[in-house]
């Protein structure tokens, strides 16, 4: 099943995949050089813009939901790569404990946790599921509009272990984002491999440091192709003591903006693209599309509404937002059915399995489409006669189109895999 893309057949874009085509065997090299040196993150999802004139991530996902939302054409793709990925970690991995995050009402959510149990059940794997949430005291199941139901049971603490009743895993996968810090539940287990780690939660990533790894790599992959990193880099700033509630620290932001619109405007005027610029101001740590604004003027600031404000001072979990993210807006350039859409890529491992196009009619080209209202049409990315055609006009193969979004999904992926290693409490290198 492929989505019929409604895209411009010229220009830039296609240039840059006409040049990720001819240097596929030196892309895959370069990569794979790369994961010997670094450890991909256990599992990604990268949301992906695509403005026609240029290609870029704008957020990066690494506690992904929405693996029910990949085709069942997909699956087998995530079961080897789930193999490869646990073989890598602990070889005799017999048994496997996921801890969801705790809105236990959200079905949609969790039949995104129960398509994960089902992928790693396939890889080899006894696999439960464990609430850490407070309101679970027994077992407890949910059905779900799918007619299938999940099983959560609470967990179990001992003195350096995780698990359930009469279950103990060796490995625990967190499809939780720790947005409000990481519980004492989950630290200080010596003896389990804990997936993805604690430093990789919200509590203390931060989308400013993921970027900054990002634009070292799209440095180097720039050089690689012989093209300027900007075609697939956003550019961005970071504020901080910024507080939407009482407008303190406004001036400060409106500056960053001005800033960083006057870089856009010189870039579109080198490119001569006719596109107004803008930026996304969002929560630094934010997640779940939360705490975003488009900012299409400085002016706006001035203006912003109580309800603006409110959205931007407080994320989920009850966060305060303090520290901003200033980024380039990329406009997305799809169309589905004429609803405004992007890709959203998903790995496990260093491996591509599969993603969809996030939808939405009621959003415009330069506004979040991370919001309620939105609608998911699978990649297809699996099916074997959609692997690259080399020789084929750049724009008029989707496959093509999939490849290149693969690629710059993995160059997110390598951004987030230096991030981590620069934020590891225990590296040598932290400061």
């Amino acid at each position: 099943m492929v989505p019929h893309l409604v895209t411009a057949l010229n220009g830039p874009i296609n240039e840059l995949e006409q040049r990720i085509l001819d240097s596929m065997p030196a892309i895959e090299r370069w990569f794979r050089l790369e994961w010997m040196e670094h450890t991909p993150p256990f599992y990604t999802s990268v949301d992906i813009r695509n403005a026609g004139f240029k290609l870029a991530p704008v957020d990066t996902n690494l506690y992904p939901g929405g693996w029910n939302n990949l085709t069942p054409e997909m699956l087998p793709l995530a079961v080897q790569a789930a193999q490869a990925a646990v073989e890598k970690i602990c070889p005799e991995a017999k048994n496997l404990l996921i801890i969801p995050e705790n809105h236990t009402r959200n079905t949609f959510y969790l039949s995104n946790v129960l398509q994960l149990q089902r992928i790693f059940h396939m890889a080899g794997l006894n696999v439960r599921i464990g609430s850490i949430n407070p309101e679970i005291k027994e077992t407890t199941t949910i059905d779900l509009p799918s007619g299938e139901s999940i099983t959560l049971e609470p967990v179990v603490r001992g003195t350096h272990r995780l698990g359930l009743k009469e279950f103990d895993p060796c490995t625990i996968l967190l499809n939780n984002d720790l947005s409000a810090g990481a519980p004492g539940i989950l630290e200080e287990l010596n003896e389990q491999f804990l997936l993805p780690p604690l430093h990789a939660g919200w509590s203390v990533r931060r989308k400013t440091k993921h970027f900054e790894c990002y634009e070292e790599v799209a440095k180097r992959f720039g050089k690689l192709l012989g093209i300027d990193p900007w075609l697939i880099n956003p550019m961005f700033s970071r504020c901080g003591d910024v507080n939407f509630a009482d407008g303190e620290g406004m001036d400060v932001l409106r500056s960053h903006v001005d800033a960083l619109l006057t870089k856009i405007k010189r870039k579109y005027k080198e490119y001569g693209i006719n596109e107004k610029p803008f930026v996304i101001v969002k929560a630094d740590n934010g997640t779940y599309g939360m705490g975003i604004m488009t900012v299409r003027d400085v002016a706006d600031l001035d203006s912003l509404n109580r309800k603006t404000r409110n959205k931007m001072n407080v994320i989920k979990d009850g966060q305060t937002v303090n520290d901003v993210i200033i980024q380039e807006g990329v406009l997305t350039n799809e169309r589905i059915n004429e609803a405004v859409a992007e890709p959203v890529v998903y790995m496990m491992d260093r491996y591509v399995v599969g993603g969809f196009y996030r939808v939405h009619a009621d959003r415009g080209v330069d506004e979040n489409l991370n919001a309620p209202g939105a609608s998911f049409v699978p990649l297809a990315f699996a099916d074997t006669p959609h692997l690259p055609q080399p020789g084929i006009k750049p724009g008029a193969s989707v496959p093509n189109r999939f490849y290149m979004y693969g690629v710059i999904g993995r160059l997110a992926m390598l951004a987030a895999s230096y991030e981590l290693e620069a934020t590891d409490p225990e590296a040598e290198q932290y400061e």
